[in-house]
């Protein structure tokens, strides 16, 4: 009797000072120049006000998988600035389960992207249908080492890849380029003639105002399948330096007619690559491989639908990429399309500010994806030199930017804004509620752990004080998020 006394003595206690811990909030926020400040609230049993959002777990919008970042040349160039126990302690933040971002996945580019040092392929010998010359070459002294790199700190990421432009040859324009500028390329603007060929249909609530009226990939079946072949070579390439890539998307940003590696499609074409080549060649070849539609940076729905209506397209591919203006028409793509899972792609990086702004703007966008669905979200370059300047010669953001004069990293307002999200929901978390920030300036999103905690962001992008009031679990959290602050609340 007296061990049964015991028993239930200790369990009373363990519930009290359960109850006791679960009314206790971990409140971490950040201002601009005032990051990760760290007290403690308590939940309440009654609300202060009318509840912007009540948490309920018996219905999750979605499970989350996966955060991750990109592999670009510039971003290696940029880390390796850097005094090697500066950069171990930057892969480590970045990577490992112990760091603060805590990145379980990675995006590189097969061929030459925006960021990379200047144009290359994989193969530029024109009319090699058979491959002959294909090789990873230039990938093995930088993009392979920078994900070698990242991989010590966690073995167990996952990949996924996609082309800016395919090799020159393979391209109507015979250029890596889709339009020609004095200033970023060398490409004849005769060739810009063919985009459009005289359509003159504008419309400048969409992007692109203007849709290319011709494949840019030459749509023959000897160019289509190398194409499709080539994709599986490349694969095989990077998983012989155990680098296994599970999903691929066919195209970057089909509808950027870029001036930097691009590539214009029609929805035709996409259609008939994604079904007719490149679905059955990875089936034949690798199996393990997913195809994404993406990435989608349009916000003209009818393309999309056209794409996702023909009736191989669910036979074809797994799942959708969204990015940019794409992620404009995600809520309504995905209400028609439930089936498939969605993927944000890239981080809209902006023009090399690095400042709080950007920050914002980066809070709101991952709300967004995630609020609609994202079961991963990818951030663009992780680390960056200077003022973010592309091989190109425009300017971006990062999360982490070097100064090559000091030869010194700093992690800028994006980085925290990133941790705010990133530190705390683990791969498996559910969604569980979203209260959209586009309009409001207060965007909150609730997700469960995958160890049953409830985790809310919530952020005050206005310049006054703004009370915030959730019910959660049957208690309530009053709290005041300051002007310009970003939070997250750990129960």
């Amino acid at each position: 009797m007296k061990n049964k006394k015991s028993i239930f003595a200790s369990a009373f206690c363990a519930l009290l000072a359960w109850s006791v811990q679960a009314q206790t909030v971990n409140w971490f926020s950040s201002s601009d120049n005032h990051y990760w400040q760290r007290q403690k609230v308590r939940l309440e049993s009654r609300p202060q006000r009318t509840p912007d959002l009540i948490v309920k777990a018996d219905a999750p919008l979605s499970v989350f998988r996966n955060w991750g970042t990109c592999f670009n040349e510039l971003g290696w160039d940029a880390l390796n600035l850097l005094p090697r126990q500066e950069q171990e302690e930057i892969l480590k933040n970045l990577f490992s389960p112990e760091g603060d971002l805590k990145f379980t996945m990675g995006r590189f580019s097969m061929n030459a992207n925006d960021y990379a040092r200047n144009w290359y392929s994989c193969d530029e010998v024109d009319g090699d249908f058979g491959l002959k010359y294909f090789n990873i070459d230039r990938d093995k002294t930088t993009l392979i080492p920078y994900i070698k790199a990242a991989q010590r700190y966690n073995p167990d990421m996952t990949f996924w890849m996609s082309p800016w432009s395919p090799p020159s040859w393979m391209k109507a324009n015979r250029h890596y380029a889709v339009r020609s500028s004095a200033k970023y390329n060398d490409m004849s603007p005769l060739s810009d003639e063919i985009l459009f060929q005289g359509s003159r249909e504008k419309d400048k609530a969409l992007f692109p105002q203007q849709l290319a009226v011709q494949d840019y990939f030459i749509q023959d079946t000897r160019y289509l399948q190398t194409y499709a072949d080539y994709f599986c070579r490349f694969i095989s390439a990077y998983k012989e330096y155990g680098i296994p890539v599970s999903m691929v998307m066919f195209q970057n940003e089909s509808w950027s007619y870029t001036v930097y590696p691009g590539c214009a499609w029609t929805a035709e074409g996409i259609i008939r690559f994604n079904t007719e080549y490149l679905a059955p060649a990875l089936k034949k070849r690798h199996p393990e491989v997913k195809l994404y539609l993406g990435t989608i940076n349009t916000n003209r729905y009818d393309v999309i639908d056209q794409v996702l209506s023909d009736p191989r397209m669910p036979e074809s591919i797994q799942g959708v990429g969204f990015q940019w203006e794409g992620g404009q028409i995600l809520p309504r793509i995905r209400e028609k399309y439930p089936q498939y899972r969605y993927v944000q792609t890239e981080g809209e990086c902006g023009w090399g500010s690095f400042d709080w702004k950007a920050a914002e703007h980066t809070f709101e966008r991952i709300n967004h994806y995630l609020g609609n669905g994202c079961e991963e979200y990818t951030f663009w370059n992780a680390i960056l030199c200077d003022d973010g300047t592309s091989g190109w010669g425009w300017k971006q953001n990062a999360l982490i930017r070097v100064d090559s004069k000091s030869c010194r990293a700093t992690f800028t307002p994006e980085y925290y804004a990133v941790k705010h999200y990133s530190h705390f929901i683990a791969p498996g978390s559910e969604v569980i509620a979203c209260l959209s920030g586009k309009e409001s300036g207060m965007p909150v999103l609730a997700v469960r752990t995958p160890q049953g905690k409830y985790v809310v962001m919530a952020a005050n992008f206005k310049d006054s004080e703004r009370a915030l009031t959730m019910q959660i679990a049957g208690r309530y959290l009053n709290v005041k998020l300051c002007a310009h602050s970003l939070h997250t609340f750990q129960l």
